[in-house]
C-alpha cells in the first residue's frame, strides 16, 4: 500500500511567512494547513532582521503543529529568484554492463555528473530546470528507464540563484531548528503551480509575481525559466497615497484593495465603504476615494511592465500571466487590457488554500515529486511514526463514533417497527 507523505512548504516572502503543509497520496495533493504570519525582518528579498524571521517561522510551524497533532521538522524552502542565471549541460551515458538497458541509476549518475557545474562564485545551484533525455537519436522528456540502448545523452538544464540570498534564507531556517528537504526558486514553483511551464511550449510566459513591496517578472519559454528580474513596486505601492492620506495600516489597506471592483473612476459611488476611529475622531474612505487613490498607482505598474517587457512582446506571441498574492485582487481582471499583450490573472483553485499568496508553496510540492522520481529521497516533512499514529488515532475514532451511531440508529429503527 502506498504511504502516504506530507510536506511543509515554506515561503519567506514580502511582510510576511507562509507556511503550506499538504498531503500527497494516490498522486492527488490534500492541503492540510495553511499559515501566515506577520514578519518586518525581511526587505523585499533580503533577510534584514534574522532573529524578527525566526521567529516568525516558528510561530507559523507551531501554529500548524497545534492544529494537525504532530511535528513539522523538515520543510521545503522558497528562495526568491531576483537573480538568476541558467547552464545548460549535455552529459553522454554509456551502459557498459553489457544489458544494453537503461536503469535509474545511469539516470542519476548523469544528473549528478551535471550537477556538478558550478556557475560562478557568486551563484549556486538551486533547481533542474529541464531535462531532454536523447535515446537512439530521438529526444524525449520521460525518465527512460527499461528503453534499450547502447547509450544516450542528458540534456540537462539548471539554475543558479544568488549565493549569498540562499545562505540567509537556508540559515534563518536552521535556526528555526528545521532541517532542509530542498530549496526552489518562489518564481519556478509558481510556473509549476500555474501551469505557465507547460503553456511556455506554445508561447513565450511572462510570469508576475506581484506581492506586497516588489513584483518579479519571469520569462518562460519553451518548458524553461530563461530569466528574471524585478521591479520595486508591489501591492503597498499601490496604496501609497491611501495609506498616506487616511493614515490606515498595511492590513487594512489591502484589505480594501482586494474590494476594489471596477477600473472606471465614475463607477466608483461616493458612499463610505470603511469608517476607522482615529486620535477620538472618524476616519471615512469611499469608494470614489479607494479609486481615485489607487487606480492611478495600478495604471502606473503596469506602464513601468509594459516599458520593461516591450522588447519580449514585439512579436505578438507574448502573454502575461500574474500570480502570487496579487493575484486575489478583483480589479486585475478587468485591468489586463492596458498590458501590451494578452494578460490573464491566475486563480489558485486548491481547496484550503484559495489564496494566490500560496501559489509558491503549492507548486514546490509538484517541483519536489518531479525531481524526487529521479532522487527517490523518501524524506517528508514529519515523522512518520507520529504521521502514523494520528491517522490510526483518527481512523479508530472514526470507526468507534461512527459505529456507537449507527448501533443507536438501528436500535431506534427497530424499536419504532416493533
Amino acid at each position: 500500500m502506498a504511504k502516504k507523505q506530507v510536506y511543509a512548504a515554506l515561503e519567506i516572502a514580502d511582510r510576511e511567512v507562509r507556511l503550506v503543509v499538504l498531503e500527497v497520496f494516490d498522486s492527488r495533493n490534500n492541503i492540510l494547513r495553511v499559515e501566515k504570519v506577520p514578519c518586518a525582518g525581511i526587505d523585499k528579498t533580503t533577510i534584514v532582521n534574522e532573529s524578527s524571521v525566526v521567529k516568525a517561522i516558528q510561530q507559523a510551524i507551531r501554529q500548524a503543529e497545534t492544529a494537525l497533532g504532530y511535528r513539522i521538522e523538515r520543510v521545503l524552502l522558497a528562495i526568491p529568484g531576483s537573480d538568476v542565471i541558467r547552464s545548460a549541460q549535455k552529459i553522454h551515458i554509456t551502459i557498459e554492463d553489457g544489458t544494453k538497458n537503461i536503469r535509474l541509476f545511469h539516470i542519476q549518475q548523469g544528473l549528478a555528473k551535471a550537477m556538478q557545474k558550478k556557475a560562478d562564485e557568486d551563484h549556486e545551484l538551486i533547481n533542474i530546470n529541464k531535462i531532454t533525455y536523447v535515446v537512439n537519436d530521438i529526444p524525449t522528456e520521460r525518465i527512460p528507464v527499461g528503453m534499450e540502448a547502447e547509450s544516450f545523452e542528458m540534456e540537462v538544464d539548471l539554475l543558479y540563484v544568488d549565493k549569498a540570498r540562499l545562505y540567509a534564507f537556508a540559515r534563518a531556517v536552521e535556526q528555526s531548528n528545521l532541517e532542509i528537504i530542498d530549496v526552489c526558486l518562489d518564481v519556478y514553483a509558481q510556473a509549476r503551480e500555474s501551469a505557465a511551464l507547460g503553456l511556455s511550449a506554445e508561447r513565450p510566459i511572462i510570469l508576475l509575481n506581484l506581492d506586497d513591496d516588489h513584483t518579479s517578472l519571469v520569462l518562460a519559454m519553451q518548458e524553461k525559466i530563461m530569466t528574471a528580474a524585478e521591479i520595486d513596486k508591489g501591492l503597498r505601492y499601490f496604496t501609497s497615497d491611501l495609506q498616506t492620506k487616511f493614515r490606515l495600516s498595511d492590513d487594512i489597506s489591502y484589505r480594501l484593495l482586494t474590494n476594489l471592483f471596477s477600473s472606471k473612476e465614475e463607477d466608483n459611488k461616493d458612499v463610505i465603504i470603511y469608517i476607522e476611529s482615529q486620535d477620538g475622531h472618524n476616519v471615512e474612505v469611499t469608494q470614489s476615494d479607494l479609486a481615485r487613490l489607487v487606480l492611478p498607482k495600478i495604471r502606473e505598474w503596469i506602464m513601468d511592465i509594459n516599458e520593461a517587457c516591450a522588447g519580449i512582446v514585439k512579436d505578438g506571441k507574448a502573454r502575461y500571466m500574474i500570480t502570487g498574492k496579487g493575484s486575489n485582487l478583483v480589479i486585475l481582471e478587468e485591468m489586463t487590457g492596458a498590458f501590451n499583450a494578452p494578460a490573464s490573472v491566475y486563480q489558485v483553485t486548491a481547496i484550503g488554500a484559495r489564496d494566490g499568496a500560496y501559489t509558491a508553496g503549492l507548486g514546490m510540492s509538484y517541483v519536489w515529486q518531479d525531481m524526487n522520481r529521479i532522487k527517490k529521497d523518501d524524506k517528508i516533512s514529519v515523522s512518520r511514526n507520529e504521521l502514523e499514529e494520528s491517522i490510526e488515532t483518527i481512523s479508530r475514532i472514526t470507526r468507534d463514533e461512527e459505529g456507537g451511531f449507527t448501533q443507536k440508529l438501528k436500535r431506534v429503527i427497530l424499536s419504532n417497527n416493533s
